[in-house]
């Protein structure tokens, strides 16, 4: 088996932070439902890329500590989740590399890398759309 030649980097606090499900609650447990569906795109792809891809999970926060598993490497940023996502794509430059947030701000730091940068939806499992944080009582 061949060694998949697009990495996709994923930002679990933004992608978890998307779907207002009770992540809060539990970071870390969000942050291992997350990896566990990314193991699915590791070997099939995503619709606008198919075929195998080198998964990464950037975690940071109350989710450091998340295990890797067959299909996706996870990151525990040591610092700012963001700066180690940017660090990656650099890294990356001489392949192709997608990566999945909303963060405006890290989809301009990494396009500079020549990253190229897709929505949460990309990678939400069947029922979980995307919505507004929760709200804070």
């Amino acid at each position: 088996m061949s060694t998949p030649d697009t990495l996709l980097v994923v930002d679990a606090a933004n992608v978890v932070g998307s779907v207002p499900d009770g992540w809060w609650r539990d970071r870390r447990g969000a942050a291992e439902r997350l990896r566990d569906r990314l193991v699915g795109y590791a070997a099939e792809g995503l619709p606008d890329h198919p075929g195998p891809l080198d998964v990464v999970l950037v975690v940071e926060g109350a989710a450091r500590g998340v295990a890797s598993v067959p299909g996706v490497r996870v990151v525990s940023a040591p610092g700012s989740g963001d700066d180690r996502i940017v660090e990656l794509a650099a890294e990356a430059a001489d392949r192709p590399c997608l990566v999945v947030t909303a963060d405006r701000e890290l989809r301009r730091r990494v396009g500079e890398c020549g990253a190229r940068c897709l929505g949460p939806r990309t990678v939400h499992g069947p029922g979980q759309t995307p919505g507004p944080p929760p709200g804070r009582t």
